[in-house]
């Protein structure tokens, strides 16, 4: 059986579209020798389409002050990371979020102050540019620690023995509930389900990696006795994980007014597409994004458009 280190590798070098490559080049060139790693990931990544649909890229860097030619913007992705940019290359788009690799390490541990990183990298993704072998070997080990942190999260709260697949459905419902999200209640079981086989896998090798202690009975998880109180501890720290997530959400919104051209109109998009929504945005809110950002958030959350 292949251990989870090598599990990530393989998936990260699973071959990816020539197109996706070259944008992922062509992204990292705007960097310079800043530039260690562009990774693939999201539903574009699922799915195959490109054409027409926004492709979602990780460009991890050295160090933000090295990334930027300003330094207001190194300062925000310090402090309120990941900062996100709008791509286009060669008939596609993307949105581009910015990491350290200090950060995405970080990010996908289980100290980390936010699930976001974590949640997206416990799913599939492709390592589709890096600068040099220590780049390749450093995503490796980053991504390496998100499965763990989220199956570590869901087995806090697992009341007897479940299947594997079960447990990863508890921990995107979880990290779901985390964040501000436009898509249908149903999109965790979706994700599994896309690819089950890669989800027992990893399940399987990512267990043996958790804080909390546990072990595999047939196909069914056993939580061990909890000599060192690591359920209550991750159960203690939920409640804040979703307040902060979710106050995260409307703070990167309110960031990207000014480091995000068009950002209101893919706010827009994105929820149309996964809420069924008709926003239309109103040049005044092009205009004053931040704004209308901060007017139309609470107003779908009521109408249950985002959770």
């Amino acid at each position: 059986m292949l251990s989870l280190t090598q599990l990530v590798a393989e998936e990260l070098a699973v071959p990816v579209q020539s197109g996706v490559c070259d944008f992922a080049a062509h992204i990292a060139a705007q960097y310079g020798d800043a530039a260690r790693a562009v990774l693939f990931y999201g539903s574009c990544l699922r799915s195959e389409q490109l054409l027409g649909e926004m492709l979602d890229f990780y460009l991890i860097v050295s160090d933000y002050d090295a990334a930027y030619g300003k330094s207001w913007l190194a300062t925000w992705n310090r402090r309120l990371p990941p900062n996100v940019f709008p791509f286009q290359h060669d008939g596609l788009i993307a949105k581009v979020a910015v990491l350290s690799e200090s950060d995405f390490h970080d990010l996908n541990r289980p100290a980390a102050s936010a699930v976001s990183v974590w949640a997206r990298f416990a799913q599939p993704s492709r390592l589709v540019w890096c600068a040099d072998d220590r780049a390749q070997h450093a995503a490796v080990i980053a991504i390496s620690g998100a499965a763990p942190t989220l199956l570590n999260a869901a087995l806090a709260f697992v009341e007897r023995p479940v299947d594997v697949l079960d447990l990863w459905q508890s921990g995107f419902q979880m990290t779901y509930g985390a964040e501000l999200r436009a898509e249908r209640k149903d999109r965790p079981s979706s994700v599994i389900a896309f690819d089950p086989e890669r989800y027992r896998r990893f399940g399987i090798a990512a267990l043996g990696h958790t804080h909390i202690a546990n072990e595999m009975r047939g196909d069914k998880v056993l939580l061990l006795p909890d000599v060192d109180g690591r359920i209550a501890q991750e159960k203690n720290r939920w409640p804040s994980l979703r307040r902060r997530g979710k106050l995260l959400t409307i703070a990167r919104l309110a960031k990207a007014a000014f480091t995000y051209a068009g950002g209101i109109d893919y706010l827009a998009w994105k929820i149309n597409r996964h809420a069924g929504t008709q926003i239309i945005i109103r040049p005044w809110q092009r205009k004053w994004p931040l704004v209308a950002a901060l007017f139309l958030v609470p107003k779908l959350w009521a109408k249950g458009a985002v959770r």
